[in-house]
């Protein structure tokens, strides 16, 4: 995010983002309507909205508007909002779940009132039961149904029409109250004979209201992981008030103060009991336990913690006693992050979206236009056209049988009856809800299961990206490696000491923080070489380091540039370094005074799951890569014992030439995903099609990465490429399954098979099957639990 203090003239405005508590949305449509009354506002760039969360991500100028002002306009035009609240347990998260609770609460109301009605108007077709045979009972049961289970959804479908964004709501609302006054008129005039349907404006209403409620269940279903991982951050902390060292030998207990975990400022000492939380991220000062890292990196395994270790907040402590020191605080905790980016990546949509985003914008207004027309046209043309329709044998059979009063299916239905029943079953099948649930559903469980793998997927871009990716590529040091270099060769010419030569070299690699460097001044203090006085330190990024120590220019590096240097290298030495090479260690030469005096072999090991995780990627039909910076030799050997084919292997490149060289692979057709450490490997991230950033648990929010993994396996790159790829497979089911539903089901319901066949489908029989689509888009999406369940 950007900001200013101040404005000078073309300098770029500052850009926010916030987020938005959205409620009333019922269907796609709704979702259009408020990402059009969002992006019309001055000063909004971009809104995104997710009709499961019922969240809108809003990115504006602050300077032209105010957040609250686009929850008033939005709140103005039918839909309640809220500003979203930046910490994880505030009382704008409570409000929200209260609204969820409570709308579920009064939905299942409603489906009670609807489900009794349905009973009484099933026992009225059961025989001669009284009065429970007359018309006027079921007038009353059908007016009871409009004026209470109903009600909400007239009164929500008329104001959507009114402001000119009609809805679900209206659709239903005009075929239920459609029925409802043709059975009126019917009832009120026998002399028309026509036909009373009171029965189906309930069981419409009844099987709108049990859709709704399993699709509200299943949608705090899919939610629930998300809310899991929220409440994970504990609500008190214990303060110490007494000084406390590091190395205290104390045996009497530090005093202590129960504060809230947000009072907490970096740098206060906190103590954590066994069985408790961690209240905030930190560092162990005192003591050591097992700490429960589950909803960290899901690995149920314990982790041993003692002092000078990082610990995360909202992970368990499970056995001992501890101090730690707060380090990070509030939003910039780990948890924090992680529940940032997940609310994020279930708002960012995915590309294939857009078709049905496109097609719910003007979806109900099409779909009220086919109504019309199917009514105009059954009643001026078809009915005559096809008299026979008209007939009771081409009616189809009620479940129930009809008695009593009722009017008898027996006569022959009138033309406008015909008309009004094909135009209300147009209007009642046709669900824009389906099209609206179906990725943002898949999207929510696949993240919120990510989450809970310590896999973090950004959005419903980088899923459509990885089921689009045929390369991957690795960098070598620190994601094939273990990143830990060990140094296995000192070779010196005659004049020099090996002891010598290593002091040398680790006082110059001191002066950088290089994976090599770092095992060179390892071995130097495993063998109790002090570092020696050194200034004028200096770095040439991917060629090496340089140094005056003690008065003498001591350099280290690669091969080539020591002959950019000028420093001869003779064929002797090139020839015993690339023995050294061709044994898969990386070679850096010491030069002292102008002159080679000797290099020193450092060897990074496999890690253990390199072969297996490169084996499961080709099993997955990619392409495997490995790029690195280090010797063309060292890059073979490693590459051949992991079965990578030499042309498959980039080797002597910089950090640059590495997002240069997944450009070039780009310009050939390939879409790559790019596998790094989230840091040196950034230009590449970036500019990879998909970049996966491995071990970022310290920094979960690394902008270049599209997908983060919060634990240091390999293995979770191949678990993050299926379970992308399984999530992508059930948006593009549910967006199939939703077009192709409303496809079918618009035109059976007009009639298209009733002069042939005689089916028709009653407003009823349409209503259960507009319920059954949205119900079945939610539960495909929460299927990928037990189909991705490894």
């Amino acid at each position: 995010m950007l900001s200013s203090e101040t404005q000078r003239p073309h300098s770029p405005s500052p850009v926010a983002t916030t987020a938005l508590d959205v409620g009333g949305m019922k269907c796609a449509g709704c979702v259009q309507a408020v990402e059009r009354q969002l992006t019309q506002q001055p000063g909004v760039l971009s809104a995104r909205v997710n009709l499961v969360t019922e969240v809108a991500a809003v990115e504006y100028e602050p300077d032209k508007i105010d957040p609250a002002q686009l929850a008033q306009k939005l709140t103005a035009s039918g839909f309640p909002t809220e500003l979203r609240s930046t910490t994880p347990d505030s009382p704008g998260e409570s409000a929200q779940t209260s609204r969820h609770r409570q709308s579920i609460r009064a939905a299942i109301w409603n489906l009670a009132v609807a489900t009794l009605l349905i009973l009484l108007s099933g026992l009225g077709h059961l025989g001669q039961l009284g009065f429970l045979n007359q018309i006027g009972f079921h007038w009353a049961l059908a007016t009871a149904a409009i004026a209470i289970p109903g009600r909400p959804i007239l009164v929500e479908g008329v104001r959507a029409l009114w402001r000119n964004h009609p809805n679900m709501n209206t659709l239903v609302g005009l075929g239920a109250l459609s029925a409802y006054l043709a059975s009126c008129i019917a009832f009120l005039f026998p002399q028309l004979k026509w036909e009373c349907f009171f029965d189906e404006p309930v069981m419409l209403l009844g099987f709108i209201l049990l859709g709704r409620t399993l699709e509200q269940l299943a949608r705090q279903r899919a939610a629930s992981s998300l809310q899991a991982l929220i409440s994970l951050k504990p609500a008190t902390a214990r303060l110490i008030t007494t000084p406390i060292g590091e190395t205290s030998n104390s045996d009497s207990p530090p005093f202590t103060l129960e504060i809230s975990a947000d009072r907490v400022k970096v740098g206060e000492s906190l103590q954590v009991l066994p069985g408790e939380k961690i209240p905030v991220d930190g560092e162990i000062i005192s003591g050591s336990t097992t700490i429960d890292e589950s909803m960290l990196t899901g690995e149920s395994l314990p982790v041993l913690k003692q002092t000078g270790d990082p610990v995360v907040g909202g992970t368990l402590n499970q056995s001992g006693v501890i101090a730690i020191r707060a380090t990070r605080i509030g939003g910039e905790t780990t948890l924090a992050q992680i529940v940032a980016l997940v609310e994020e990546a279930q708002t960012r949509k995915a590309p294939i979206q857009n078709l049905a985003d496109t097609v719910a914008g003007y979806f109900t207004y099409g779909v009220m236009a086919i109504a019309s027309f199917t009514f105009a046209f059954w009643y001026l043309i078809g009915t005559h056209l096809f008299p026979q329709v008209l007939q009771p044998a081409m009616q189809l059979t009620p479940l129930l049988p009809m008695g009593g009063h009722l009017h008898s299916l027996m006569e022959p239905t009138s033309p406008l009856l015909l008309s009004l029943k094909l135009a209300i079953a147009v209007l009642v099948i046709a669900c824009p809800c389906s099209l609206g649930l179906a990725t943002p559903t898949a999207l929510l469980v696949g993240t919120s299961m990510g989450a809970e793998r310590g896999l973090l997927i950004r959005g419903g871009d980088i899923l459509e990206g990885v089921a689009q990716i045929d390369t991957v590529i690795f960098d070598k040091t620190g994601t094939l490696t273990n990143g830990e270099p060990q140094v296995t060769d000192c070779l010196c010419i005659d004049s020099v000491e090996p002891a010598e030569m290593l002091q040398l070299a680790a006082t110059v690699e001191s002066g950088t923080n290089h994976p090599l460097a770092q095992a060179i001044l390892i071995e130097s203090k495993t063998q109790n070489l002090p570092l020696l006085r050194g200034d004028c330190f200096q770095t040439e990024p991917g060629c090496g380091v340089s140094a005056m120590v003690e008065n003498a220019s001591v350099i280290l590096g690669t091969e080539d540039w020591f002959k950019q240097q000028g420093i001869e290298i003779s064929p002797d030495w090139s020839s015993r370094t690339r023995e050294l090479a061709k044994a898969g260690k990386t070679v850096v030469f010491v030069g002292k005074g102008g002159e080679l005096i000797g290099c020193i072999a450092v060897r990074d090991r496999l890690r253990e799951e390199a072969q297996s995780t490169l084996d499961a990627c080709r099993n997955l039909g990619l392409r495997v890569m490995m790029v690195t910076g280090d010797r063309p030799e060292v890059a073979q050997a490693i590459g051949q014992s992991l079965g990578l084919h030499p042309t498959d292997i980039l080797a002597g490149v910089s950090p640059a030439g590495k997002a240069e060289a997944i450009a070039h692979l780009q310009s050939q057709g390939q879409c790559i995903a790019m596998i790094g450490d989230g840091i040196n490997d950034a230009p590449a991230l970036a500019q990879a099609d998909i970049g996966i950033s491995l071990n970022a648990a310290t920094d979960v929010a690394v902008e270049t990465a599209g997908i983060v993994l919060m634990r240091d396996s390999l293995l979770d790159v191949v678990s993050s490429i299926q379970l992308s790829r399984a999530t992508f497979r059930k948006i593009r089911q549910n967006l199939f399954w939703a077009f192709a539903y409303n496809i079918l089901g618009i035109p059976v319901a007009a009639g298209l098979l009733l002069p042939l066949w005689g089916i028709l489908l009653n407003p009823s029989t349409a209503g259960a099957f507009m319920a059954f689509s949205s119900v079945s888009v939610v539960t495909n999406s929460l299927l990928l639990r037990r189909t991705h369940s490894g």
